[in-house]
């Protein structure tokens, strides 16, 4: 049978992703000591309160009918938490569950856009920014990240033509995979950047929880008149642990949030009720764990960022989010090629730039996955490989 696939399916080949996981398997079934920085997953545990929450429940044979939606006292936790942490009001019809930020990122742009409506991504950005638009017809702007700017967009320099035709516009701080944060006068010329243009804002706050140095996680939506213009996707992913959980909320302008809710409900049943009593117990529990959890990624991002520049590499401390941004050494042109040759010649892995936009080419992204003490000896594995030019200023 000649069976004949979409033609949207052209743009998805086998990613990068997958191709480096081989090439670890295939390192480690040789017996080589691998150290996997490449994908964000947690390795350190839920708070006992957040797991004994979702046990119980799931030992009620009716927690497991259709949710067909959240509960009550959800929306009553999302609440409290947005007031008393970023300052931020929100009503109980602002507020909607998802599971998980990239499936809400990746359907959001169906209930806003049309085939051909422009959606304004960063570039460099976290691929499902671009791809969920692209799923459902819309034209991709990529608007530029560049380090002279502290990766933070010109809005001054997109085309007012341009500016006019978009729908949506993706925004995402700390952004993974640059490792930045926004100040809050950005979020101001945000702001009024979409009331100018009429774009609906998607900002991704998923890593306003993990920030070093003492900087202070932010919502969006604490601008007067965010909330006019978007909306922001917040998860519990990162900050509380609960990553295969995938319950994360998409707050703010009522609007969108009643016709994505609209959308989702021919297409999702609702998060699974004892999921939903962990994030209550997550959200209203005692929150020293996230602290705790803060200082622990601190501790692995200097033991990777400053031992790499001990050893000679150039490479930036992270101001948040679980990963570090790093320029690839000199002598090297591809950060694919650059990938391959770390991992074979030192068990390092990590990710290439060029997964993340034509503009992330040059560099790599370190996951902050394993412990400080794993993170040194990567470090001297990296030291002790040669891969390194003697005197190496990238």
């Amino acid at each position: 049978m000649d069976i004949r696939f979409a033609q949207r399916m052209d743009a998805f080949q086998p990613g990068i992703f997958n191709v480096l996981d081989e090439k670890r398997k295939e390192l480690e079934a040789a017996g080589r000591q691998v150290y996997n920085l490449s994908v964000g997953t947690p390795d350190v545990p839920p708070d006992d309160h957040v797991m004994a929450a979702l046990v119980g429940k799931a030992c009620h044979p009716g927690e497991y009918r259709y949710s067909l939606g959240d509960l009550p006292e959800l929306h009553t936790a999302v609440q409290h938490w947005y007031q008393r942490r970023y300052g931020v009001t929100l009503a109980a019809d602002e507020i909607m569950s998802v599971n998980g930020s990239q499936e809400g990122l990746a359907h959001i742009a169906w209930a806003l856009c049309d085939p051909g409506d422009v959606v304004l991504c960063p570039n460099p950005g976290y691929p499902i920014f671009a791809v969920g638009p692209e799923l459902c017809g819309a034209e991709i702007a990529y608007y530029d990240l560049l380090p002279e700017r502290h990766y933070l967009p010109d809005l001054d320099a997109i085309d007012p033509a341009l500016a006019r035709r978009a729908k949506m516009m993706v925004v995402s701080y700390p952004l993974n995979p640059v490792c930045v944060t926004a100040p809050q006068s950005f979020y101001e010329e945000l702001v009024a950047f979409a009331k100018r243009y009429n774009i609906v804002i998607v900002h991704d706050n998923a890593y306003s929880d993990i920030l070093f140095d003492g900087r202070e996680g932010r919502s969006f939506l604490s601008v007067p008149g965010a909330k006019d213009v978007g909306v922001e996707l917040n998860s519990l992913s990162k900050t509380y642990c609960l990553t295969g959980c995938r319950v994360s909320f998409v707050v703010g302008n009522r609007d969108v949030v009643k016709k994505f809710s609209t959308l989702r409900s021919q297409i999702d049943y609702g998060v699974f009720y004892p999921i939903q009593y962990a994030a209550i117990a997550a959200l209203e529990g005692p929150q020293d764990g996230v602290a705790r959890r803060r200082a622990g990624y601190q501790a692995r991002r200097d033991a990777l960022c400053g031992g790499l520049r001990e050893i000679g590499w150039n490479v930036p401390d992270s101001e948040g989010t679980m990963f570090a941004w790093a320029p690839i050494p000199k002598g090297f042109d591809s950060s694919v090629d650059f990938c391959f040759r770390l991992l074979e010649q030192t068990g390092v892995l990590c990710t290439p730039g060029s997964a993340f936009g034509s503009l992330g080419e040059g560099y790599v992204r370190f996951a902050l996955v394993l412990p400080p003490e794993r993170m040194q000896a990567a470090v001297a594995a990296i030291r002790d490989s040669g891969i390194l030019p003697l005197s190496n200023h990238s």
